[in-house]
């Protein structure tokens, strides 16, 4: 069984996304610490990059701010950060980044490391349906599971989407990039009724999720909420004093999905 189906075995999952090294490798470490500690089910590690596409303002700053500070985060650091969290962290984790950056690592070599720091997953939402082979192929052989996404505008290609998908799907809440949205309108039911029609795989929800109300909303039909941008806003206010912002916040959205 994927290890990622943990996430979905006590309820409702509530999965946070941060950026690594946003502000410093060191906090983010502290942060995954307490969102573990806070309820979190799974975390999504955001692996910085240039031209994040699927990013919102809020993200591509911490992108930049990750990429532009004191401390040069790389791939490699990165990955040296998940062996230490490994240490101590028993929750799913998986990376989300972009299919640059594991062209330019070499994407055996990056997926096998994933397998040997214990990286559960990775997301790749520039990569659509019909290019995913040579990554997937790959991540089969290291037990790495590549998410998919559905988004509002899939329609037809869900059915094909959910068949060959693992882990779990993604579900794209909303049109356009990450970031927080005053009230989301897709119909997310049907999204994953189409899901659910085709393989007995979790749904989670992420895009524009910000507050307890939208997250209790989703998880009526959904089997987990991820929630990235309303984080990155406290890590951006907080700067290195953010952990226990962050926790607060993960755990009272955990008490919303509960």
């Amino acid at each position: 069984m994927s290890n990622i189906r943990k996430a979905f075995e006590n309820g409702k999952a509530f999965i946070p996304f941060i950026t690594c090294g946003d502000p410093s490798l060191a906090v983010t470490e502290q942060i995954v610490y307490a969102m573990e500690e806070a309820g979190a089910d799974m975390i999504e590690l955001g692996i910085p990059f240039s031209d994040p596409t699927a990013e919102g303002p809020v993200i591509q700053a911490a992108n930049i701010r990750a990429l532009g500070g004191a401390e040069t985060v790389t791939t490699d650091k990165i990955f040296e950060m998940v062996k230490k969290l490994r240490t101590k962290v028993n929750i799913p984790m998986a990376f989300m980044t972009y299919a640059n950056v594991v062209f330019s690592y070499g994407a055996e070599r990056f997926i096998s490391t994933c397998k040997e720091i214990g990286i559960d997953g990775l997301i790749l939402p520039d990569i659509p349906y019909e290019e995913k082979d040579e990554f997937d192929a790959v991540c089969k052989a290291n037990n790495v599971d590549l998410i998919s996404l559905i988004a509002p505008t899939s329609h037809d290609r869900i059915r094909m989407i959910a068949n060959d998908a693992s882990g779990f799907v993604y579900c794209v809440s909303s049109l356009g990039v990450t970031g927080t949205r005053t009230e989301i309108t897709t119909d997310i039911g049907e999204m994953i009724s189409h899901v659910k029609a085709v393989k007995d795989i979790p749904c989670a929800v992420g895009f524009g999720i910000s507050n307890p109300e939208q997250a209790k909303k989703m998880a009526q039909h959904a089997d987990g909420v991820i929630v990235g941008s309303a984080i990155v806003k406290i890590i951006a206010k907080y700067g290195k004093d953010a952990v226990p912002y962050v926790s607060e916040y993960v755990r009272s959205m955990k008490a919303a999905l509960s």
